[in-house]
């Protein structure tokens, strides 16, 4: 008797615009925690990528993060692209190239570490086919759990933060992007000074559409 054998579908832009989108939850999450940026009694434990994560309880904060965090940014993209035929279709474009996460002193306003995620498309194959075996989603999980453990891993590495600090969230676009009036305005890219500046390229994850790229940069004082 013949055995069939069931075709891996690739995953479409949607599914990878909710990977990106969820998996960025996630480590703002982490990073929130990891850098005291709030209480540790406002977070609690969830089950995520076969591991324990944990996610604020704090409503003003997760509000935030899904108004203008990672779910709104990656959401409201998808959301043009697949209803609003001449709106540019960010993501898959590659019109947006970079989320960061800026952890700054509350009191002078002092960058202290920018955790940086480039968004990149993947490239189709060199021979021009077009096709390619689609990429497993237990895969993709384990890589962004690889990354969500190198967060934790690197309190023993960065610079203890001995003051209150807050963060923001900022998106960077290709020169080209269309960019909605009203909904995003340029910023104070929060950068810190080269001559006191570390960087730490981290693991990465793709899908079969996107590829994110993560480092972070931290302050240091000699």
């Amino acid at each position: 008797m013949a055995s069939r054998q069931a075709k891996r579908q690739a995953i479409t832009l949607k599914g990878s615009c909710a990977l990106v989108t969820e998996f960025f939850k996630y480590a703002v999450n982490t990073i929130l925690f990891q850098r005291e940026v709030y209480p540790s009694d406002d977070f609690h434990m969830v089950k995520k990528y076969g591991q324990t994560v944990l996610v604020t309880q704090d409503l003003a904060l997760e509000n935030y993060l899904e108004r203008t965090g990672a779910k709104y940014v990656m959401l409201y993209l998808y959301h043009q692209a697949a209803h609003d035929a001449s709106q540019t279709e960010w993501l898959l474009t590659g019109s947006v190239t970079q989320l960061v996460l800026a952890i700054i002193s509350k009191d002078t306003r002092t960058p202290l570490e920018r955790w940086v995620f480039d968004i990149k498309l993947v490239e189709p194959p060199a021979d021009g086919s077009g096709s390619k075996e689609p990429k497993p989603e237990a895969e993709i999980q384990s890589e962004i759990r690889a990354i969500l453990k190198q967060i934790i891993s690197m309190v023993t590495y960065l610079p203890v933060i001995q003051e209150p600090t807050v963060f923001n969230i900022l998106a960077y676009t290709s020169e080209s992007a269309d960019v909605p009036a009203g909904e995003w305005v340029d910023t104070d890219p929060l950068a810190i000074e080269a001559s006191k500046s570390q960087q730490v390229k981290m693991r990465s994850f793709s899908t079969d559409v996107h590829r994110i790229e993560a480092m972070v940069a931290y302050r240091y004082e000699e």
